[in-house]
């Protein structure tokens, strides 16, 4: 039995013994549970996920508070155990509409951070949210896959795909409704996305080695006991079983993605209503890829598909054979899966600030297509890594994605102090031309880097661009720190 969430929703789960004790009440948000069931609770650990070098954040929260557990979704969508082979969250990829508008005030207010004002905001927004998430309207959900097929859409972007998603292959698997499955369609975009990539360049071409039966000529070497039990016993005299090297697209590589593109195809006809309004690029990016793989072969046997290797010096095929992997394994290597109407998948997290912090840069190289040079992404120093430095003359800033509501209204101070300590880094400094290699300033000693943060806001303006020259005039300060802006971007929704 499952709790399902959407994303910030909370759950309490309470001790009870009456006869109803075990039913998740959708409606209220609330469990009730038996003792032995309660007491298991005190075992339950959130899943962490891998964020950056050495940093881990927690794909939920679980606390203890008085007599209740809480369970607060985060910014993951996803299904895992709460305990094996016990009771499960799914974190569905919704969003509530009414957050955007419970902070209006808080910006206008001359000091945002007393203490006697943020108690009467915080006593109001709890009773708005509490009256807010009875109201199922309120949410809608969030059209991941189209952020993850405009993201890919350009090469770039596609080589920082890796780390997605996170799937525990040694857990139970979980049973659940084909259509409540985010998983699978989520590991077939991303797999032809990536194949798309590959047939832009063109396939790789490879020795491989081929056996057959040659008619009165030797090629290659003749595999001897081949030859005795199915020419020589034979009376084939004129036959030779020989094996020989080719040169060309039929390696065993791109007979690896063949065969997973055909287990795609077929997903894809049996469960087009699982792409929504996206089956129309899908079946686009298939018309695209399928043609390039008509002078390749199927791999023979599962055998070959479970263990099968690729050569780590070609980066374009990483990614794709590493996600062909998981779709082989998703589906248990056989075809006949991707028709079930119900099927097991195990626990596994998408990250959905980091899905949100590739569509924004795909956005901001889309927007701005002669400065490319000037847009660096995950740009490293000392341990940290900015999401994106701008450095174009004129338009020096440092940009920060996060994937927050609040930011519609209200802001998180840690987030502007962590990007506001960016914009001081040397480093970042020296690669804007401010300061020097011996760390000395070149420029206005009283200029300070414009800090920027882009979140996403449901009501902003879906055809607005993220030219430089659109973020300089639609970005708004925030009042209460210098120099540092926050600009909404829409989403896609279903």
């Amino acid at each position: 039995m499952g709790i399902i969430l959407a994303e910030h929703q909370s759950c309490k789960i309470q001790y009870s013994e009456e006869e109803d004790s075990g039913s998740y009440n959708r409606a209220c948000f609330t469990l009730s549970l038996k003792k032995a069931d309660y007491e298991t609770l005190e075992m339950v650990k959130p899943r962490t996920f891998k964020i950056s070098r050495g940093k881990k954040q927690n794909c939920f929260d679980f606390n203890k508070e008085e007599n209740n557990f809480i369970i607060r979704a985060g910014y993951y969508i996803g299904v895992d155990w709460l305990f094996p082979n016990g009771r499960y969250l799914q974190v569905e990829p919704k969003l509530n509409l009414f957050d955007a508008t419970c902070f209006n005030t808080i910006l206008e207010l001359e000091n945002p951070e007393d203490e006697l004002v943020t108690d009467i905001l915080d006593k109001k927004i709890k009773i708005d949210l509490e009256e807010s998430v009875k109201e199922i309207n309120n949410y809608r959900e969030v059209n991941y896959l189209r952020m993850l097929l405009d993201a890919m859409t350009d090469e770039s972007v596609s080589h920082e795909t890796d780390g997605l998603v996170f799937i525990d292959w040694d857990s139970p698997e979980l049973s659940i409704k084909q259509n409540s499955d985010q998983l699978t369609p989520f590991l077939v975009v991303h797999f032809l996305n990536l194949l798309k990539t590959i047939v832009r360049k063109g396939l790789k071409k490879s020795y491989y080695k081929v056996q057959e039966h040659l008619n009165n000529r030797v090629k290659g070497k003749v595999l001897v006991s081949q030859q005795i039990k199915q020419n020589i016993l034979k009376n084939r005299v004129t036959k030779t079983y020989c094996e020989y090297q080719l040169f060309g697209v039929d390696h065993i590589e791109n007979r690896f993605l063949k065969t997973v593109l055909s287990f795609t195809i077929k997903y894809v006809e049996n469960h087009a209503g699982m792409f929504g309004s996206n089956i129309s690029k899908i079946k686009s990016l298939l018309t695209y890829v399928h043609p390039a793989f008509e002078q390749v072969s199927l791999l023979e046997s599962d055998e070959q598909l479970r263990h099968f290797k690729h050569n780590p010096f070609f980066k374009e095929y990483r990614n794709a054979i590493k996600t062909g992997k998981y779709i082989l394994k998703r589906f248990a290597y056989n075809l006949s899966q991707t028709a079930a109407e119900f099927n097991t998948i195990p626990p596994f997290w998408i990250d959905t600030p980091r899905l949100f912090e590739l569509y924004v840069y795909q956005k901001l190289l889309t927007h701005n297509p002669l400065d490319h040079q000037h847009i660096h992404y995950q740009f490293s120093t000392y341990g940290n890594s900015l999401d994106y430095l701008i450095s174009k003359p004129g338009f020096e800033m440092v940009i920060d994605a996060k994937y927050k509501m609040k930011y519609s209204s209200s802001l998180v101070h840690e987030d502007i102090r962590q990007v506001a300590g960016y914009a001081r880094l040397n480093k970042v400094l020296r690669k804007l031309n401010i300061v020097d290699q011996n760390n000395e300033l070149i420029k206005d000693e009283n200029a300070a880097i414009d800090c920027l943060i882009i979140y996403p806001d449901l009501k902003a303006d879906i055809d607005f661009d993220l030219t430089f020259e659109n973020i300089r005039t639609a970005k708004s300060r925030l009042k209460a720190y210098h120099n540092v802006f926050k600009i909404g971007l829409s989403l896609p929704m279903i």
